[in-house]
């Protein structure tokens, strides 16, 4: 008799008749399983029938995949995925309507199989659904169908999106273009053009000459279908060539999208999509969001070219900007004549704006980053925000106690910090949504939160009372009032400047000393026993919120060759604590969702081991992820009997840190994790305060009394990451 191991009950159902109750041996050829079960039915041909999940996506069952059968999964007996596609292909080129239609529609849903998409590409069906298409008899829901189906089929990854025709890009265009499309229809074509786009460098100049920021701009008004337009923008921007990314022209609306530089700060596209999107009357769904990410990653881009630029010192036009400077600031129009007296002139006045370099300062813009773009932002600033400029530079300059703020040297430092914050030159990251709404209320938002945050520097260096041995320690105090505001997701700039005035160098003291409590305090022998004594309490409680929270369970998003189909499954353990349940979701729950409804699940006793980042299975299969440092810190796997796992990327390092703690926790492993270690910290000191406050109160006895054994009861919850 095979091991218990290789046994899979289930239910097998054919319409018309009972169900089959069967035990499958995993160990035999699934053609044999087949034919068993149409013998029970006494169907002819086993070779014509599959194996089907008959629940979600209602896959069929291959060699390969037949290891994710799990015990009690319903299964229906189905027509072969070749016969299948042969039918599907021969109704879809009938002359009847309706019939038409229905082909349609159910290739629609089976096009996300893989072994019936390789059935149905083999018998050149994309070629016969292309030249639907181009026909333009299509419409409605036969279209839509259509193009959903094309979509599943070609994101196989098994046909070349080259092989596409120069007249389907022009159909596909025609539809985002006119004014008048049905919404699924729009969505669907502005899929498939990003994935044209992402997928081809020569379909990238196809679908660009089709295709403008005007008439994408004039979809972003649709809450529908604006997350759709959105991607493609950034997918034509991610994909131009470098050289054509700088180009600028007179009406950027009419412009092809492979010149881009210009138009994505361009106010109308910025007021649209603050206007439309991120003010709007709906919540940022995580697509949303992602998309805005990646938009604003871009724009800031193309700030690389200047911030990795050196200034040549002997370039005239470029040394002119730094003479700008000088005559803003001390209004150089009564230079003396004579050229040695210009010249110490000049050498006292580049000395009073900061430079390190006082006789040539264009030497300071030699290092890379920050570079060209460094004096980009000092230029912005002497000439849109001139009194500011004037007062900094005049207000240091006029000082002899060694407390002055050298302008020159802090902009050159403070652009190359807000490089690295920004993370300016990189690519977007899979699985990041961390947008800043204020970015995209201003069409130089990046020059004016450089003048903000200059401001907010000279003042820190006059709260600190700073000398030039203290400049890099100014620096560190600004990058943290900088990252703290921006964490708190200012809406404006204003917003921010008000945020930055609450993180004065004070509060960052503050806030530096509550947060080191739990390391420095405490450290006498009596108070280092009692903390001994009160952790294994405190770990207890820690643990209970873990697995409570696993309880109630989490919803996570599954990640697809398209990021813009949102797919989710959600997870949650039982009440008993012995059994995982999971099971794919249509969209994001609003609430708690019930054990009926997840229709998977591993018993607790069959887990074997819980793994994170890049040993984790699903994170060596995808080798695009492997690079992905965000997705891989939010990786973890499931690894169960029989040698089969359950993958994870969290939502947030939050959702991370509990799962892999209550997983440890279920386990009767240690909880490891950075949020453990800052909730037991925290925990401990509030412990150790309450009972110190009490026995401040009482007299003191000859023999101190026990310490309580039962622990305080906190209702805390939590804002990480």
């Amino acid at each position: 008799m095979p091991p218990h191991s290789d046994i899979v009950k289930v239910a097998i159902e054919w319409p018309g008749a009972n169900a089959q109750l069967i035990e499958i041996d995993q160990k035999k050829p699934l053609s044999s399983i087949i034919r068993e079960v149409c013998d029970g039915w006494s169907l002819s041909g086993s070779e014509q029938f599959a194996l089907r999940y008959a629940d979600g996506p209602q896959l069929y069952i291959t060699e390969q995949s037949r290891s994710e059968m799990k015990n009690g999964t319903i299964l229906r007996l189905a027509i072969s995925p070749a016969r299948a596609a042969r039918q599907l292909l021969d109704r879809i080129q009938s002359h009847g309507i309706d019939a038409r239609l229905e082909a349609l529609k159910e290739l629609a849903k089976l096009s996300a199989d893989p072994t019936f998409a390789t059935e149905f590409i083999n018998m050149e069906g994309i070629g016969t659904l292309a030249r639907l298409v181009e026909s333009g008899t299509h419409f409605g829901e036969m279209l839509a169908f259509t193009l959903t189906a094309f979509l599943e089929l070609m994101d196989h990854g098994i046909v070349s999106w080259d092989l596409i025709s120069l007249s389907f890009i022009k159909q596909i265009a025609g539809y985002v273009n006119q004014p008048m499309v049905d919404v699924s229809i729009l969505q669907r074509s502005l899929a498939i053009l990003e994935s044209m786009v992402l997928n081809s460098h020569s379909l990238y100049h196809r679908v660009a000459q089709d295709i403008t920021v005007g008439q994408l701009i004039g979809h972003l008004s649709n809450q529908e279908i604006q997350t759709y337009a959105i991607a493609l923008i950034n997918a034509l921007f991610l994909k131009a060539p470098e050289d054509r990314r700088q180009e600028e022209h007179n009406n950027p609306l009419d412009q092809r999208l492979t010149e881009m530089a210009s138009t994505l700060a361009q106010k109308h596209l910025r007021s649209i999509i603050l206007n439309h999107v991120i003010r709007g009357n709906r919540p940022i769904k995580a697509e949303m969001a992602h998309q805005l990410y990646v938009l604003q990653v871009l724009t800031f881009n193309l700030l690389e070219e200047r911030m990795m630029t050196k200034m040549d010192p002997s370039d005239q036009a470029q040394r002119d900007i730094i003479f700008e400077l000088r005559r803003i600031a001390f209004d150089g129009e009564n230079d003396p004549s004579g050229t040695e007296k210009r010249k110490a002139m000049y050498t006292k006045d580049y000395k009073m704006l900061g430079f390190t370099n006082h006789v040539n300062p264009a030497m300071d813009f030699t290092q890379t980053p920050p570079g060209m773009l460094a004096l980009d932002n000092m230029l912005y600033l002497a000439k849109l925000h001139q009194d500011t400029y004037i007062r900094i530079v005049l207000e240091n300059s006029s000082r002899e106690d060694k407390h002055e703020c050298p302008f020159g040297r802090c902009a050159i430092e403070l652009t190359r910090m807000l490089c690295e914050i920004l993370q300016v030159g990189e690519l977007p990251n899979e699985g990041c949504n961390d947008y800043h709404p204020m970015f995209f209320t201003h069409d130089r938002a990046w020059e004016e939160f450089f003048c903000v945050c200059i401001q907010l520097l000279n003042k820190t260096w006059k709260e600190m009372r700073a000398t030039a041995e203290d400049f890099n320690k100014v620096m560190q105090v600004v990058r943290e009032q900088i990252t703290r505001a921006l964490a708190m997701k200012p809406s404006s700039l204003d917003h921010l400047k008000g945020k930055l005035r609450g993180l004065s160098y004070s509060e960052i003291l503050r806030l530096r000393q509550s947060e080191r409590m739990s390391q420095d305090d405490f450290q006498s022998p009596p108070i280092i026993e009692l903390r001994e004594r009160i952790q294994p309490e405190i770990l207890e409680l820690i643990k209970q919120q873990r697995l409570n929270r696993l309880c109630e369970g989490s919803c996570f998003r599954k990640l697809g060759n398209r990021r813009r189909q949102e797919k989710f499954w959600f997870c949650r353990l039982s009440l008993n604590h012995k059994v995982l349940h999971y099971g794919d979701l249509d969209e994001s729950p609003q609430g708690e969702v019930p054990l009926e409804l997840l229709t998977d699940k591993i018993p607790v006793s069959d887990i074997k081991s819980v793994v994170t980042g890049k040993d984790c299975p699903h994170m060596k299969e995808k080798s695009a992820l492997k690079q992905n440092k965000e997705v891989l810190e939010l990786a973890f796997s499931v690894l169960h009997d029989p040698d089969e796992n359950l993958n994870f990327v969290a939502p947030n390092k939050y959702e991370y840190c509990v799962w892999t703690d209550g997983l440890c926790a279920l386990l009767g492993r240690e909880m490891g994790s950075d949020l453990t270690r800052s909730d037991l910290d925290t925990l401990i000191s509030m412990e150790m305060k309450l009972r110190l406050l009490d026995l401040e109160n009482i007299a003191i006895p000859e023999t101190p009394p026990p310490v309580p054994k039962e622990p305080s009861t906190y209702n805390f919850t939590y804002n990480y990451g």
